[in-house]
């Protein structure tokens, strides 16, 4: 059944690589960097899809994604006692974003500019950042799960 959400977990790697991201930071390209894209990625992927999908799939991407995170941190070099601290750290985070991405929709640009600057860099560029996400969004309401299970899809901000 993981084998299913492999492409869930590729086109969101694959969002999380877009160059545009890291030219509007002032801060070098990290590890640590691309995986707080991939948790804003993939927040906003779960904000999107969690009310019209069956709570056990969500789950289950969700289980996933974190395995994949777990096993890139393993290949990176990481001791069993530093993964279990680090995948402590990710989660964490990752629920700090789930948190503040809650009322997104309504948020100002003040508030979202601060989102940005709390999760990546407070020199970063927000306005570029609220645009790419506003697309995204969008990209993710015109694209069902499905789609994102079956295939590699392509997003261009």
């Amino acid at each position: 059944m993981a084998k299913d959400y492999i492409n869930v977990y590729n086109n969101l790697i694959k969002f999380t690589r877009n160059k545009l991201l890291y030219k509007n930071t002032n801060i070098d390209e990290t590890f640590s960097l691309r995986l707080t894209f991939f948790l804003i990625h993939f927040a906003f992927f779960l904000k999107n899809y969690k009310l019209d999908n069956d709570k056990d799939i969500m789950q289950d991407i969700y289980d996933y994604n974190f395995r994949q995170i777990e096993i890139s941190i393993r290949e990176i070099g990481y001791g069993d006692v530093s993964i279990n601290k680090k995948m402590k750290d990710y989660l964490n985070l990752f629920h700090k974003i789930i948190i503040d991405l809650h009322g997104w929709d309504s948020y100002d640009n003040n508030k979202k500019s601060t989102f940005f600057s709390n999760f990546i860099s407070k020199d970063s560029n927000s306005s570029f950042f609220i645009g790419y996400f506003k697309n995204y969004q969008n990209f993710l309401q015109k694209n069902s799960l499905n789609s994102f299970i079956k295939d590699i899809l392509e997003f261009k901000s």
